[in-house]
């Protein structure tokens, strides 16, 4: 197949024109195609007229392509339509046809798969979305799970994550608007809300937002656009987006006014605006019975405030032995200490982070083995060394294990680095030290404010009694019998 003439395309205004010539010049120089291996054209005749399909190999369905090439072979000169609108309605027996005329929009629609119809004469383009991603199953994620409900969560295709709050949604107020961000990634972001529930002024906002991220890609997906819609109080460690990968989560979200945004190419979904009583939420909360949901929802709330607490308070009370009443003398140190009890927590607060990395890069076959090897060396042998105390890797086990009830790692970090201040302000300030780390705690986190602007402690702060109620037990639903 012959590449057509090199003359440059009369393409000023940014629209494609008439002729066939022309429109195929203007796409070999500017998608590449004899660089490209995998941008495919073809060139065929349509009734009396020639024409030339442009697409990429390994998105567009070989069974699709093959039908509509059937029925437009079939088109003969006397029933060849006068134009792309009749020929997109009579002659191409497929539902997902569009028509396109900017070279913006068909350059885009083509690179992300989309099959593009030319017909020498036609000033439009004829968009056939026969794409098809690789995808993997909608499996449980291996981070959001619950011990009951839903067993599906969200993959890496858009499309498959809208269909999955769809299937739970079957509301006509269910709203899901595609926009685009990245001048070279050209990233689909899909808001997702129920009309006549979410705050229409601040989708406004978020509206703006994306449509003015002048970024060149969304290379690291939501975190990208997350950094892209909040720029003020970049040093906060206070996460301003929810993250889920569990459907029934997010259409939970959206019920209650939330807005849902959808990266493609990412299994997370982000939910804004959040408090942060909404990141101590689980799905779990809402798969038991209210007395049962309430119980787990205190001892999340609890299990954080001991995370937070407990290292810098065993600092305190080691250091001020007149602190601790008589009966509680057991947790004091028992054996000489050869490093600083600071330096040991804050030691151990970077080696906790190190099993965590090295556990992501751990493959599974080894991961057991090697658990059980650190476990050994650095829990048993690093006491018997005279590194680190018995009491204090007991603590910071709890720790670690503790952090693993919260969702959110965000909060999760958020809540460390707070820890090791108050940790730092303790070892040196004594008493007035560790109150002046909660004081650190409660100001940054009353001082916050979501992405919405209202207060990160709402409906604490300000007071609202009794939507606090519902934050704080879990009630039955709406409308059940009594």
């Amino acid at each position: 197949m012959s590449a057509p003439e090199n003359k440059q395309p009369h393409v000023t205004d940014g629209t494609m024109t008439h002729s066939l010539s022309e429109t195929m010049t203007f796409l070999h120089e500017n998608l590449g195609v004899e660089r490209s291996f995998d941008i495919i054209y073809r060139v065929i005749h349509v009734g009396d007229r020639e024409a030339c399909l442009y697409f990429i190999d390994g998105f567009c369905k070989d069974e699709i392509m093959n039908k509509v090439l059937f029925d437009l072979m079939q088109v003969t000169p006397d029933k060849m339509p006068e134009n792309a609108h009749h020929m997109s309605k009579k002659m191409i027996s497929y539902v997902e046809v569009d028509l396109k005329n900017q070279w913006n929009d068909i350059i885009t629609g083509i690179l992300s798969g989309v099959f593009a119809l030319f017909i020498d004469g036609y000033d439009q383009c004829i968009m056939i979305d026969s794409r098809t991603y690789p995808a993997r199953n909608v499996a449980e994620p291996d981070k959001d799970k619950a011990m009951r409900g839903s067993r599906d969560g969200f993959v890496e295709t858009l499309v498959f994550n809208t269909a999955l709050i769809r299937r739970r949604i079957r509301s006509t107020d269910l709203t899901m608007e595609i926009m685009r961000a990245g001048e070279s990634s050209k990233t689909d972001i899909v808001v997702c809300y129920m009309k006549g529930r979410v705050n229409e002024k601040f989708l406004e906002q978020i509206r703006n937002r994306i449509n003015s991220i002048k970024v060149d890609a969304l290379t690291m997906g939501q975190e990208s656009l997350a950094e892209c819609l909040y720029r003020k109080k970049w040093y906060s460690p206070y996460p301003k987006f929810r993250y889920t990968e569990r459907p029934d989560t997010a259409a939970a979200q959206v019920l209650e006014g939330h807005i849902v945004i959808i990266v493609d190419n990412s299994p997370n979904v982000m939910i804004t605006p959040i408090s942060v009583f909404d990141i101590l939420e689980e799905a779990d909360d809402f798969y038991f019975p209210p007395i049962t949901g309430t119980y787990l929802r205190f001892a999340r709330f609890l299990i954080a405030i001991m995370t937070f607490i407990i290292t810098p308070l065993y600092l305190l009370l080691s250091q001020n032995i007149n602190y601790v009443p008589e009966v509680f003398q057991f947790i004091l140190l028992k054996e000489q200490t050869n490093i600083p009890l600071i330096w040991q927590f804050l030691i151990l607060e970077l080696a906790l982070d190190g099993l965590r990395l090295a556990a992501v890069n751990t493959p599974s076959m080894l991961s057991t083995p090697l658990s059980i090897m650190a476990a050994l060396v650095l829990g048993e042998f690093s006491v018997k060394s005279g590194w680190f105390n018995s009491e204090v890797m007991l603590y910071m086990a709890f720790v670690a294990i503790a952090s693993f009830t919260q969702a959110s790692y965000e909060f999760g970090y958020a809540i460390k680095f707070m820890r090791i201040i108050t940790l730092i302000l303790t070892a040196f300030f004594g008493i007035y030290g560790f109150i002046a780390g909660i004081l650190v705690l409660i100001i940054s986190i009353a001082t916050n404010k979501t992405l919405e602007g209202s207060s990160y402690l709402y409906p604490l702060i300000p007071f609202n009694g009794k939507k606090l109620s519902y934050r704080l037990f879990r009630r039955r639903l709406p409308g059940s019998l009594d």
